[in-house]
């Protein structure tokens, strides 16, 4: 495991319909979303006629980090199975917080499951709905689940995608204009538009909260298979997990990560010689402070960018060796400097801890830290792996604890509306920020709160 104190990314799809090289374009597709998870992937391709999972005109893929279900081969999805409907497999972004009671429901009457993933919950109810279509069941199967979720599927012949309700995870939808020759425009999908440019796909739209998208032989259609609540798209895609070059909910993460930076130079002014970011999440955040400030800007943590995510310790005791496999100071920066670190997050308060004491060893005079978002109070229920909220440091300190415990010289974050600011709040969506409040948009359901006939009736 990377010795980083950071949440870890969630999961990322893609799809293509109408390729003849569809799988090599998910491939590729994936690989652009490597940031979002490497504990898993797959790609489920179809010929037009079946699934395989190999070559085909059709493709949907999936990289995971594990949120619900372990890491087990058996949990890598897309997940491929044969139903009344026809063949189908499915790629699943997001966390169904009620996809436990779901299951004991179906086990009880009978349905046998394969993994311990919440995605196979979703197979299971489309396979049971008694809707007489596949995009009607499938449509029935997602007004059941409750919680986060931005998804792709496949058919024999058709690609889907949708988003849940409250538009928690993002989906969008792109087009590879058709070569001369060629019949028709490839659409494709991803979790984020940075997959688009690889692919050499122009972005169209964001799948939109509670929509169901189809593309198949007769073109592209939608349909809205549930009213949309307020919208409560993840701020902490933009906060951290999306990559910089990526449109997500409609904005630039790039911009909301300068204007970030440049709240917190506002909010949080120091005197320093220097703005230093953790890179490379802290990157954009530190030139927008340094921009805003006044301060220049300085890369004087160098990122090793070649470590893996297991490592070989040295016999002896390194003290912080993780870190210092990670990064390395440049110590003519830093010598004699008061130094301004920025780092877009801090969970646990190990790591920072650790680089504060490696910029102190440097030779820096003050080490002052800035946090580009509020303090993390709880843990997150939609599709996000955080610690329990015993181990999230600002749950149990104060600021003035964490300040001391880190070996800062001060220690302050971006309010709650300065960061809803800088990522646009009620321009193109309204966010959710229960890791930041506790306030959590979704109703907890248990078990015997759900009976059979509201599953499957």
């Amino acid at each position: 495991m990377l010795p980083f104190d950071k949440f870890r990314e969630e999961c990322g799809v893609v799809a293509i319909h109408a390729h003849p090289e569809a799988e090599k374009l998910a491939y590729l597709g994936l690989h652009a979303l490597q940031h979002r998870g490497q504990e898993s992937a797959g790609i489920v391709t179809s010929d037009g006629e079946r699934l395989h999972p190999h070559n085909g005109i059709l493709a949907i893929g999936h990289t995971r980090y594990s949120t619900a279900g372990d890491s087990a081969l058996l949990n890598a999805q897309p997940i491929m199975v044969q139903s009344n409907k026809g063949a189908i497999a499915i790629a699943h972004n997001g966390n169904l917080v009620n996809a436990q009671a779901i299951r004991t429901k179906l086990e009880a009457q009978g349905s046998i499951f394969q993994t311990n993933s919440d995605t196979e919950v979703l197979v299971h109810l489309i396979a049971l709905s008694r809707e007489q279509t596949l995009p009607d069941a499938i449509a029935d199967a997602l007004r059941r689940v409750e919680g986060a979720f931005s998804l792709v599927m496949i058919s024999r012949d058709r690609i889907f995608a949708a988003r849940d309700p409250r538009g928690f995870r993002p989906l969008a939808m792109g087009r590879i204009p058709a070569l001369t020759g060629e019949k028709k425009d490839t659409i494709v999908f991803a979790s984020e538009t940075c997959a688009f440019d690889l692919l050499g796909a122009n972005y169209e739209r964001d799948v939109k909260p509670g929509e169901l998208v189809i593309v198949g032989p007769e073109g592209v259609s939608s349909r809205f298979y549930s009213p949309s609540p307020a919208q409560s798209s993840c701020i902490f895609e933009h906060v951290y997990f999306s990559r910089p070059d990526s449109f997500v909910f409609g904005r630039s993460v790039d911009q909301s990560r300068d204007l970030m930076g440049r709240q917190l130079a506002i909010e949080s002014p120091v005197d320093a010689d220097i703005v230093v970011p953790v890179p490379d999440s802290g990157n954009t955040a530190a030139m927008g402070y340094s921009a805003e400030s006044g301060i220049p800007f300085r890369l004087a943590l160098i990122r090793n960018h070649y470590i893996g995510r297991t490592f070989i310790e040295p016999s002896q005791s390194v003290r912080d060796f993780g870190v210092k496999l990670k990064l390395n100071p440049v110590r003519s920066l830093l010598e004699g400097k008061r130094v301004a670190l920025i780092d877009d997050s801090l969970v646990r308060g190990t790591t920072s801890k650790k680089i504060v004491r490696l910029i102190r060893n440097a030779g820096a005079k003050e080490v002052h830290m800035r946090i580009s978002c509020p303090p993390t109070i709880s843990p997150c229920f939609y599709g996000v792996d955080t610690p329990s909220k015993k181990h999230l440091i600002a749950a149990n300190k104060s600021i003035e604890e964490i300040r001391a415990y880190i070996g800062a010289d001060s220690l302050a974050y971006l309010s709650l509306e300065g960061l809803k600011k800088a990522c646009g709040e009620g321009e193109l969506t309204t966010y959710c920020s229960a890791c930041y409040t506790g306030n959590y948009p979704t109703n907890w359901v248990d078990a015997d709160e759900i009976q059979p006939a509201e599953i499957l009736e």
